[in-house]
């Protein structure tokens, strides 16, 4: 006599499949972003780096620099001004001041600038650094100077994808014509990955 399955067994399987199905495409677009930028990233030499350079002198307010205190420097002002009237992006990395001069810097995926503007006389040179879109994506896969938005996205994913791969295991115990299939090819791709790290020689 064929042993009844226990009651917990269906709705397990079911709201197994349905998250693995619905995250599976909620996050697909993430997930193959993930993919390609991966196979950029470890292949550099594919896709050299487009840099453009852009430079421009300007003149800020020289009351804003010019004063015995730098804490009395305007930090915020001077921010602001490259942000409004030249059009820099990404956040601030740097803020220095020393005796003659004071230097800006922003940092941004695939992107930086710099400014360095004389303290006397509040005449400043910029330049903006642009290194093309395969380096701007790869940056967003590292979350290198991404912003606090970003970072919530690749943790997000993170989860997703783990999420993914575990319902996608959890399922494939519940086929019992697969299962021992699966779970033989689950251990020759984890002793293929190991294999692979140690024949690196890591």
């Amino acid at each position: 006599m064929k042993t009844p399955a226990p009651k917990w067994k269906a709705p397990v399987a079911n709201w197994t499949r349905w998250l693995h199905i619905y995250l599976s495409m909620f996050s697909f677009i993430i997930v193959l972003f993930f993919a390609v930028t991966g196979l950029t990233l470890n292949h550099l030499e594919w896709f050299p780096e487009k840099e453009t350079l852009h430079e421009v002198d300007g003149h800020l307010n020289p009351t804003w620099v010019n004063v015995t205190d730098t804490a009395q420097v305007k930090k915020l002002e001077i921010v602001e001004l490259f942000r409004s009237q030249y059009q820099v992006r990404g956040i601030l990395n740097d803020f220095r001041i020393d005796e003659t001069e004071l230097s800006v810097s922003f940092q941004g995926p695939g992107y930086t600038a710099d400014a360095f503007i004389d303290r006397s006389s509040g005449t400043f040179h910029l330049t903006e650094r642009s290194l093309g879109f395969v380096a701007w994506i790869n940056d967003l896969h590292k979350g290198r100077d991404t912003g606090q938005g970003w970072k919530w996205v690749i943790d997000f994913s993170a989860i997703f994808m783990s999420l993914i791969s575990l319902t996608g295991i959890i399922l494939l115990l519940f086929l019992k014509k697969k299962r021992v299939n699966g779970i033989i090819w689950l251990v020759i791709g984890l002793l293929l990955v190991i294999g692979l790290y140690f024949f690196s020689g890591l």
